[in-house]
């Protein structure tokens, strides 16, 4: 599905004229769409700093006479070209004339062991609820799937992103539509294991009524963000006396903490949006900003939300002791929510990312996220970025860049127009790769790039060259599982492709058609006909049969990590989005049909991992 693309540029923005989508029809971006992205780069004010140098370690490059100032501490005196031996990091390099640069010395490529191969289960985890869950999977639901999957001989959790929404009502159901991606949501917390959580009577009476909502399979998050954000106030009235430590290191050392329960603290005063509060509090760095974050109420209220990221940050660490999990990075955030506040002036207003139509979204798709201005970016020296990346690697065995492509152009659409009226941008893509390197070799992480779609082979080149995995799809593949590549992550499909029963019973191509999104029904007959010469299945094999067979045959990649989703252990029908629609499916709302306990004796849980254990 790779795509070829016209190379024309406008003028030097890294707007793409054109472009060859997935089905190879080739597009021309259209002048007013041109004029209007050309508009949003130069809008606004642009990010303070003297701009940023990346470099590979080793490199020789010629500075003239200037003074690198290390990032561990120290000054390097330089004269003419950098030392071979400057240390990988983010230093900063001073020159005789003008304003200090930010020097970013990255290693070749990510972390990836020659002999690293494993696989995993892919969880979303507010649908993998237990019976102790309070409506949807949490942190300790994670740890207890973790020490299942683990016990089976799998080596990772691939988890849904667990990125923060507003604390407002409604709760936005969507992962990938995040107030922040470098802060996690708090629904996820297990209340009971919160320190002081037994002292309080009311959570024992809170905890019954969340228990009932396990009852509906639709999850229901402005309810629990009730019943949670109630239990979470009455231990923070006692927790907030007795803070140790630990909780003020964590508060230290956390970039942007600060900044991002500001947000909260006003979003909870004046609404969800930063864009319609008072003019005055529009900007994190404006007196007025400062003036009421020193007031007695919205100071306790900062302190209550880096509480809460503090509670979430522990929970989380249990539960990647309990088996590495592999976090989800989302391409973007909501244009209204707290990074978008924090990184307002490296954002491109007025437009969102999307994609162009493909062979299963035909009329493409629009996902309402601000891109960031590649200039701008690397004038801030691509912090906003760095934030993001290191945030989302922290307990992490390993990150999955969502639509990983984004990394080199993104396609912009601008604000009242069709998906197919768009263009590509151009990013930094090398520097962003860079970056992406130095800090999983940090983390000691493993990155898989999603790289499904409209890719350009340059790209899929830098990605191989970086270690970055692809991603493939046994939906998508038309070889034979022992022809997919080494250096992968495969598995059978995707949230937002259908599960292996609703594309072997025809339910999901029903639903798509009934909510009119012109589904490509030739290819969707393709794949199950490939599914079934592959299995060697009857037209009439029962759907579970069909689940288990399909995961024998992915088991004969050769791919260094193979997944697969509870959704198939379960054998669910329903996929858990479906791009293109809003309140017409139930996106991101749908739990598991039953608790994760019954996993321990599902017969078709066992088989996919008998199978997938290649050792």
């Amino acid at each position: 599905m790779a795509a070829r693309t016209a190379r024309s540029r406008s003028r030097d923005s890294g707007i793409q004229k054109h472009y060859v989508d997935a089905l190879g029809t080739r597009h021309a971006a259209p002048r007013d769409t041109v004029r209007a992205i050309e508009r949003a780069m130069t809008a606004g004010r642009g990010p303070a700093g003297g701009g940023t140098l990346v470099v590979r370690a080793g490199s020789r490059m010629r500075v003239g006479k200037a003074d690198v100032h290390l990032e561990g501490g120290g000054i390097l005196p330089i004269d003419g070209e950098l030392p071979a031996d400057l240390p990988i990091g983010y230093h900063a390099l001073a020159g005789r004339r003008g304003a200090p640069r930010r020097l970013i010395v990255a290693p070749a490529a990510c972390h990836l062991p020659a002999d690293f191969a494993t696989w995993g289960w892919a969880i979303q985890l507010y649908a993998a609820r237990s019976r102790r869950s309070w409506g949807m999977g949490d942190l300790a639901d994670l740890r207890w799937l973790g020490r299942w999957a683990r016990d089976q001989g799998a080596g990772l959790a691939l988890i849904n992103p667990l990125a923060a929404p507003a604390p407002t009502i409604p709760q936005q159901p969507s992962p990938y539509f995040p107030s922040s991606r470098r802060f996690r949501s708090p629904l996820y917390l297990r209340i009971e294991e919160v320190e002081g959580a037994r002292d309080e009577a009311i959570v024992r009476d809170l905890a019954r009524s969340a228990h009932r909502l396990n009852r509906e399979r639709l999850i229901d998050r402005d309810e629990i963000f009730r019943l949670k954000s109630r239990a979470l106030e009455a231990i923070w009235t006692s927790a907030r006396e007795r803070t140790d430590d630990r909780f003020e290191a964590f508060r230290r050392e956390q970039s942007g903490l600060r900044e991002f329960a500001t947000f909260c603290a006003l979003a909870e005063r004046f609404g969800g949006g930063w864009r319609q509060w008072p003019a005055e509090y529009h900007r994190p760095d404006s007196p007025a900003v400062a003036r009421i974050a020193r007031s007695a109420r919205i100071r306790e209220r900062i302190a209550f939300h880096e509480w809460l990221q503090y509670l979430v940050d522990r929970q989380l660490a249990r539960a990647s002791a309990a088996l590495p999990v592999m976090q989800d990075l989302p391409i973007g955030f909501d244009a209204s929510g707290a990074d978008a506040w924090a990184f307002q002036d490296v954002l491109a207003h007025g437009m969102s990312v999307g994609a162009p139509p493909d062979e299963f979204n035909t009329k493409g798709q629009n996902w309402g996220l601000p891109p960031f201005v590649p200039a701008r970016l690397r004038s801030a020296g691509y912090e906003p970025f760095v934030q993001t990346i290191r945030a989302c690697l922290r307990h992490a065995g390993g990150l999955r860049i969502d639509h990983v492509m984004g990394l080199f152009r993104l396609f912009w659409i601008p604000e009242g127009r069709a998906p197919r009226d768009g263009a590509y941008v151009e990013s930094n893509g090398g520097e962003l790769l860079s970056i992406v390197a130095l800090e999983s070799q940090r983390a000691r992480a493993v990155i898989v790039g999603e790289d499904l779609g409209t890719v350009e082979e340059s790209t899929r080149e830098q990605l191989a060259a970086h270690h970055l995995l692809s991603y493939r799809l046994l939906w998508f593949e038309k070889t034979r599982p022992v022809q997919y590549p080494v250096n992968a992550l495969t598995a059978i499909t995707t949230h937002d492709l259908p599960t292996v029963v609703g594309l072997w019973s025809g339910f999901d191509l029903d639903v798509q058609k009934e909510l009119g999104l012109s589904p490509n029904e030739a290819g969707t007959r393709e794949i199950r006909q490939r599914v079934q010469r592959m299995t060697r299945a009857a037209a009439s094999a029962p759907p579970a049969e069909v689940v288990a067979r399909v995961h024998e045959a992915l088991a004969r990649a050769p791919s260094r990590i193979l997944t697969a989703t509870l959704d198939d252990a379960m054998a669910v029908e329903e996929r858990p989005n479906m791009p293109a629609t809003h309140d017409e499916w139930p996106n991101w709302r749908l739990a598991l049909p039953a608790p994760i306990e019954t996993l321990k004796t599902s017969r078709l849980a066992k088989r996919i991992a008998r199978a997938l254990n290649r050792t």
